[in-house]
């Protein structure tokens, strides 16, 4: 006696399993330029490391004599793999099953793809298309009730933020809860033009009485990276995977281990000259602080994040020496790189993401304060700003700053970390107080300047005597700033402090959990 009538049941199980939803969804899905759930699961996993997790699951029939007549696959994959060689969760929704909602789905699947994230403390990749489990109507036909809603699981989502990396793919249109995991993890990348993102589709807005909308006006990639609802947007999945993967590399599989350090080829003492006019001397000139960026990680190593919104804030990871370090950094060429309420959402999701996973964090400081004006007081600029100097300052990583130009105002406070002692360095291009000489001087002289018989002069004349008083020199007297150095040098002195600062880094929970 043997067992290979029922393992013939098990490879016909699995072949039926592998079919999906059947030759012409799969076709449909690839008219539409999107990959079928394993073909983008053997993309972006190391070739051959997909173990999958629940294959056989799904809706059976069967005839009088127990025999399978149809069967009908679990819309919804999971399973370990393994990416660079690093093990991690891949979870994804099957659109070609019931276009990826609850009708086909088998709850426990994506419960234990999860839990296991949490339990196993790996990373987990999730690749979203449909309703991510949401239900639809139908279901309460097939269920014989109404439900009242309710979010069974979503503390373990929450609580893997804080454990170890989650990043969410939306490859297709996403809604309901589907798109709350979007939401809910510290990288996400929407594919242009073939994926959407929407609380609801277009039929309950029309029914809702907001008149007629497609998907893409809706919730285009356009419009989720532009307000920060998703991170980035990619021009294919192949694009969507390989963003994915890179985010990854710069941070450790888990709290309980510190960031990867990757070899590095690039000399520590590397000059560019560039750097010594990469500041314009007129203080309204704008530059391109990316071109720094650039010149002072190793090279190629910047990997920028939300580059489409709180655009006037630079924020990503790079690596100085092979340690990776999280990274922001003020845009001139944006608001003179004033801080937005936008900005300073997007600082404080940056600072907790540092903390969580120890990312040394560094500052390129050309700040002139936050945002003024009608529209900053609408936003609500002060609470987000005031926001983002919290999260700065409840950041438990080693923080390093450097001065290449502005510091003004509460915001430009952020040049340094209160209550802690850190490494701060300054351009000969720094200028810094309370608020810009050229913003101030008619209301603080406003009574000399009345009393002049010629105002011009008068002010051509304070504005001199200001300007001998405000070399970042004077500043160096006094140890208000502490080290002045050679644009040149950036790369090298940060070097040396990423370095030390890994030194000091710890593993485990942050004293505070990633706040999505």
């Amino acid at each position: 006696m043997t067992w290979e009538k029922e393992l013939g049941e098990l490879k016909a199980r699995s072949k039926l399993a592998e079919k999906m939803g059947g030759a012409e969804k799969v076709a449909r899905q690839h008219a539409f330029n999107k990959f079928t759930i394993r073909e983008r699961i053997s993309k972006i996993a190391d070739e051959g490391s997909f173990q999958e997790i629940g294959k056989l699951a799904g809706v059976g029939k069967y005839d009088e004599n127990g025999n399978l007549t149809e069967f009908t696959p679990a819309n919804f994959l999971f399973g370990t793999a393994e990416i660079a060689n690093r093990p991690l969760i891949i979870s994804g929704d099957d659109f070609t099953v019931r276009g990826g909602s609850a009708d086909a789905s088998i709850p426990a699947k994506r419960a234990q793809a999860e839990g296991l994230a949490v339990e196993l403390r790996l990373p987990h990749v999730r690749l979203v298309d449909g309703m991510g489990g949401g239900g639809s109507v139908k279901t309460i036909e097939s269920s014989g009730r109404t439900y009242i809603p309710g979010l069974s699981g979503w503390d373990v989502v929450v609580k893997h933020l804080g454990i170890a990396p989650s990043v969410s793919l939306a490859l297709g249109s996403v809604a309901g809860i589907g798109a709350a995991r979007v939401a809910t993890s510290h990288y996400s990348v929407i594919v242009k033009d073939s994926a959407q993102m929407m609380i609801a589709g277009p039929a309950l807005v029309d029914w809702a009485g907001l008149g007629e909308v497609s998907k893409e006006e809706l919730g285009a990639s356009s419009i989720h990276t532009r307000n920060g609802a998703i991170d980035d947007e990619a021009d294919n999945e192949e694009t969507a995977f390989e963003l994915a993967r890179k985010f990854l590399s710069y941070l450790p599989g888990s709290i309980d281990e510190l960031p990867p350090i990757t070899a590095n080829s690039d000399p520590i003492d590397r000059q560019d000259q560039a750097l010594l006019d990469a500041v314009p001397k007129n203080p309204s000139a704008v530059y391109d602080m990316r071109a720094i960026i650039l010149s002072v990680v190793d090279k190629d190593s910047f990997f920028e994040i939300g580059r489409n919104w709180g655009r006037s804030l630079i924020c990503g990871l790079a690596r100085f020496d092979g340690i990776p370090v999280a990274i922001f950094a003020e845009d001139p060429k944006v608001y003179g790189g004033a801080w937005t309420a936008d900005a300073s959402r997007k600082l404080i999701r940056h600072c907790d993401l540092a903390s969580t996973f120890n990312l040394p964090l560094l500052h390129l400081v050309d700040c002139p304060g936050f945002l003024i004006g009608k529209q900053s007081e609408e936003d609500a600029t002060i609470r987000f700003g005031s926001q983002a100097l919290a999260a700065l300052g409840q950041s438990t990583v080693p923080y390093c700053s450097v001065v290449i130009r502005k510091a003004f105002g509460v915001a430009g406070a952020a040049n340094s970390k209160p209550g802690v002692q850190h490494f701060r360095f300054a351009w000969p291009s720094g200028d810094w107080g309370s608020l810009p000489i050229e913003g101030g001087i008619e209301v603080a002289y406003k009574a000399e300047l009345a009393d002049a018989e010629d105002f011009e002069a008068s002010l051509s004349e304070i504005k001199n005597r200001l300007n001998m008083l405000r070399s970042p020199y004077r500043s160096a007297e006094y140890f208000e700033i502490e080290e002045i150095i050679d644009p040149r040098n950036t790369r090298h002195k940060v070097c040396h402090w990423a370095r030390l600062a890994f030194r000091t880094l710890k593993t485990g929970p942050s004293s505070f959990s990633y706040r999505p």
